[in-house]
């Protein structure tokens, strides 16, 4: 998606840009709900594409039900909740479809003073005045400049999906239409809202309900046996869900009935391929290389608690083609003043998403962050907290907390 939004912008800046895609396939199908904000909207139109009711669902409150499916809080709070297919379509949609280039897997990157030139395995080659590394979290850009920076798992996973909405119980329409549900077992955290359907419509009956299920995993035992398929083949970094063994569906959905509320249970039910994401923290100490630069989620990745994935990409592609402009005809120092600006927002969402992150683990913890990480499981707190458009202001408060 970073690289979607910096394409799209730089193509309207008058640059001559090229698309290089990792995988061989459309990726519209891929990706669950997001959380959008102000600032990702404006991006979206800068890019070109329009800003309809179409974009996504709306909610108006948020709700924490316990396990029998009590109602135990509620706020108010309006926002839009949108599917990465229904934006990633809309973004490749403007870009021209001859610049988009699939099965492009990138093995190494090649400067001098004037030029840069991506080397990719199929023996190809792509020379250009600048470079950007959106290729995600395992970013090869990224392991060739900054070897260091490197993926840091954070103690937990998140089991994910999309049901259809006509596929679960009119109760759990009821319940959780308009709202974003919450649930907290211990050391545990589960959310639901609607996102628009198979076919971006948000229309009624045809949207699919999203949901997060965060849950502590240990990486040397727990992950090891989720991510081994049926045949005994081990996958170090994602299983693709046709690959997930069927006992781990069928120990996931028992777990959920015993710790979830039934609308929750519903909804993961009513799932056809559930996945799971390990959480991981991700910083870079540089951004900047040359005429090489790096952007998206392969520069920061800050845990989903935040919100912030997808819009935090745009602002990077936004803030990065002002540069250019800025300083035209000088591209290193552009990309040096992008970095120094995104350094700093990149380190600040990281810390907070950290920082939300306590409230995910073993209950029973003592020492000196007990207090901080009761505070932070409490449900008016999860749902205050978690995915927020004033997210500067929450950081600032929750770290004077963490200090007191």
């Amino acid at each position: 998606m970073g690289g979607l939004f910096a394409a799209n912008l730089l193509l309207r800046a008058g640059w001559d840009v090229e698309l290089y895609e990792r995988v061989g396939e459309e990726l519209a199908g891929r990706g669950a709900g997001i959380v959008t904000h102000a600032e990702l909207f404006d991006v979206i139109r800068r890019a070109g594409a329009a800003i309809d009711d179409t974009i996504g669902c709306a909610t108006h409150s948020r709700v924490t039900l316990d396990r029998t499916g009590r109602v135990v809080a509620e706020i108010p709070l309006h926002q839009i909740l949108t599917a990465w297919g229904r934006l990633y379509r809309q973004m490749k949609d403007v870009f021209p479809a001859a610049r988009y280039h699939f099965n492009k897997s990138l093995t190494r990157v090649e400067q001098d003073a004037a030029r840069v030139t991506a080397h990719f395995a199929d023996g190809s080659q792509a020379s250009g005045e600048l470079l950007i590394g959106a290729d995600g979290i395992r970013s090869t850009v990224r392991a060739q400049f900054l070897p260091q920076a490197k993926p840091e798992y954070a103690g937990y996973l998140a089991w994910r999906g999309l049901a259809d909405e006509n596929a679960v119980s009119a109760e759990t329409r009821r319940v959780l239409s308009d709202r974003m549900g919450f649930c907290l077992p211990p050391g545990e955290q589960m959310l639901t809202y609607l996102v628009a359907g198979r076919n971006n419509s948000t229309q009624p009956g045809e949207r699919r309900f999203n949901f997060v299920w965060y849950r502590p995993a240990h990486e040397q035992t727990e992950l090891r046996e989720l991510f081994t398929d049926a045949h005994g083949r081990y996958y170090e970094q994602n299983i693709p869900p046709d690959r997930i063994r069927p006992q781990v569906i069928a120990d996931m959905h028992a777990t959920a009935t015993r710790l979830l509320a039934p609308v929750f249970v519903d909804v993961i039910k009513a799932t056809r391929e559930p996945l799971f994401q390990p959480i991981y923290d991700l910083q870079s100490a540089e951004l900047a290389f040359g005429r090489v630069a790096l952007l998206g989620d392969a520069a920061f990745v800050a845990r989903p608690h935040v919100g912030l994935g997808v819009t935090k990409a745009a602002g990077d592609a936004a803030l990065l083609v002002d540069a250019l402009a800025a300083r035209r005809g000088d591209v290193p120092g552009a990309l040096q003043t992008y970095a120094a600006k995104r350094l700093e927002f990149g380190r600040a969402i990281v810390a907070h998403a950290r920082l939300l992150g306590l409230g995910v683990g073993p209950p029973g913890i003592t020492g000196p962050q007990a207090s901080l990480i009761a505070h932070l499981r409490r449900p008016e707190v999860v749902m205050r907290e978690i995915a927020v458009p004033d997210w500067a202001e929450r950081s600032i408060a929750l770290s004077r907390l963490q200090v007191t």
